[in-house]
């Protein structure tokens, strides 16, 4: 399986601006610039759409792996925060912060324990090389 992806840019950095599709058309011709990533500007950017990636590779991850030990999922809201450093210039880690519905038969523990294999497995944070923590708020 491949997916893909598509990136025009035209101009120089600052005056630029771009255009993002993906094989899906879900983002078709979506408008990206400078200011949509260093400032604040009507598009996306790259490092948004890392992180809301992660946030639905977890998410389904999670729902698979609670399944693979015989439970279904209820509501899971994962929120993803990518760090850049500025200085350097560098994405400096991931935090998955993890909001989950009581699930029957499932102990807080147990779901802290099946949200971190989810984490650590997910195809998205299995490609990444930063650090990526998680924050689990699970009724108990």
């Amino acid at each position: 399986m491949k997916r893909t992806a598509k990136a025009h840019w035209n101009g120089n950095l600052k005056q630029g601006k771009g255009e993002i599709s993906s094989q899906s058309t879900v983002l078709n011709q979506t408008p990206y610039s400078f200011k949509t990533r260093f400032e604040s500007g009507v598009g996306t950017n790259p490092e948004e759409l890392i992180a809301a990636a992660h946030a639905g590779c977890f998410t389904m991850a999670l729902s698979a792996t609670l399944e693979r030990a015989g439970f279904l999922a209820n509501d899971l809201n994962t929120e993803a925060i990518l760090d850049v450093d500025m200085a350097s210039l560098k994405i400096t880690g991931i935090h998955l912060d993890l909001k989950a519905s009581l699930i029957d038969g499932v102990s807080a523990e147990a779901f802290r324990e099946i949200a971190e294999s989810a984490k650590a497995n997910c195809l998205v944070s299995r490609a990444l090389s930063v650090p990526i923590t998680l924050s689990v708020s699970y009724p108990s």
